[in-house]
């Protein structure tokens, strides 16, 4: 049995928006999440995070502190992934430009209030008081079933 999958997200805040993406490619649920993905071997955390927000968004962020760690699994299969999430600067790329994903997953990006977000699906469920918390220590946010 293969070990967990590691990933890396970013928690982007523009204008007091944060970035999200769509989870599933083609639309296959309307679940948005913080944009990131799995780390390549022979890298660092934040040079990982570096390059799939660029895949996915077209722009470059500076990574900062980790915020928090994210774990999730199928109780039915053997899926078992950790996120770890990295509060993130925009340095540049246009943030409401057009935009392919080089690697075809996300198909829309959003720049959502944390009202605005309420008003989505989205995971995990600790993401708003992360992203637009005081910034103090990293949280954990224990292992929960996946959604689709």
């Amino acid at each position: 049995m293969e070990g967990p999958r590691l990933s890396v997200r970013g928690i982007v805040l523009r204008d007091d928006r944060l970035l999200m993406v769509n989870a599933w490619p083609d639309g296959r649920s309307d679940l948005i999440c913080a944009p990131g993905g799995g780390v390549d071997r022979g890298q660092s955390l934040p040079e990982n995070l570096v390059r799939e927000i660029h895949e996915e968004t077209g722009l470059t962020v500076e990574v900062g502190p980790v915020v928090m760690v994210n774990e999730f699994h199928d109780p039915a299969g053997t899926f078992h992934q950790v996120d770890v999430y990295f509060r993130c600067r925009l340095v540049s790329g246009d943030p409401i430009g057009e935009w392919t994903d080089v690697g075809g997953v996300v198909t829309r990006t959003l720049w959502l209030t944390r009202d605005e977000l309420a008003r989505h699906r989205y995971k995990p469920d600790s993401l708003p008081d992360v992203a637009w918390g005081s910034g103090g220590e990293a949280v954990y946010d224990a292992l929960e079933p996946i959604v689709r």
